[in-house]
């Protein structure tokens, strides 16, 4: 596979404030919103405008959190962005890493009136249950990507080779994830089925794992996919690789790396379709440099399949 960057944008709202930390990206109306894992804000990008959309609570006093600021710890993580629907109206759905017990909530953010608002829910005992059909200790939970299936979300961990945990994922009804944010139904309740493990490959020693899915008009997958140096789901690494990997079910049928972006491994944590002509994918992707100091960017990719 050929993966080729055919734009590079750096990501800021309208005040000039800069988006940071950029994990996940679903379509909003006719705009895309990107959650920022180290806020209680996502960003809106609409018509050459990008605004702030909150949609959790000040968590201790804090909206954004940083591990220079001792706040790490605190934050809520939204590391998947799915598109989804309420009540039959458009709306995205957004969902914490689950890498920590402050990490398991989900969001859903619908237009009203052409404004953007929140709804979240507390969904633990959905995780637990995630971890537990994956075989996995709660430490070892880091759900990064989700791709949709129709009514089927595909929600996919991590892993990281380097602690023994292999990149997965299980398959959830999008209305019961959605009814279990909105509090309609008890989290527990939601059925986690069809477990799947995935062999990326290694780069210069270092697993490659899952940070983001879509799905293909044919059923494949596209996963974006890091090769980060870090001893568990918590942690900050070096990134050495970064690559999109096509999958057919758990077969992986090709691998190819993303470029570097002014010098830098662009460490994709969000994907977006945008156009597929023949073997041919377009695609928006939102980078993650795990730098506070550094602006999100959104990337146009070209990925040449087969």
């Amino acid at each position: 596979m050929r993966v080729t960057v055919n734009d590079v944008r750096t990501l800021s709202f309208d005040d000039g404030t800069e988006v940071t930390a950029a994990s996940a990206i679903a379509p909003l109306g006719d705009g895309w919103l990107i959650a920022q894992d180290d806020s209680t804000s996502a960003a809106w990008c609409l018509a050459g405008s990008v605004t702030p959309v909150r949609l959790l609570p000040p968590v201790d006093g804090h909206d954004r959190f940083s591990e220079a600021a001792g706040t790490k710890h605190l934050k809520p993580d939204l590391e998947v962005a799915c598109p989804a629907e309420v009540d039959g109206k458009p709306a995205v759905l957004l969902l914490g890493s689950g890498s920590t017990a402050r990490r398991t909530r989900g969001v859903l953010v619908r237009l009203d009136d052409g404004r953007p608002v929140a709804q979240a829910g507390e969904l633990a005992p959905l995780y637990g249950r995630v971890a537990r059909r994956l075989g996995l200790q709660d430490d070892q939970l880091n759900l990064e990507g989700a791709s949709r299936h129709g009514d089927t979300v595909r929600w996919f961990n991590r892993g990281n080779l380097a602690a023994g945990v292999r990149p997965g994922s299980v398959d959830v009804p999008l209305a019961g994830l959605v009814d279990a944010v909105l509090g309609r139904v008890d989290p527990a309740s939601v059925p986690v089925e069809r477990p799947r493990v995935y062999d990326l490959g290694e780069v210069d020693g270092v697993g490659l794992a899952v940070t983001d899915a879509i799905a293909l008009p044919d059923g494949r997958l596209l996963l974006s996919a890091a090769a980060e140096d870090t001893p568990n789901a918590v942690d900050d690494g070096p990134v050495v690789a970064a690559a999109l990997v096509l999958v057919d079910g758990e077969t992986v049928l090709d691998v190819g790396a993303i470029p570097e972006v002014d010098g830098r491994v662009p460490k994709v944590e969000g994907l977006a379709l945008r156009a597929v002509h023949g073997e041919e994918v377009q695609l928006l992707a939102v980078v993650d440099d795990d730098d506070p100091t550094r602006p999100s960017t959104a990337l146009e990719l070209r990925a040449e399949l087969g």
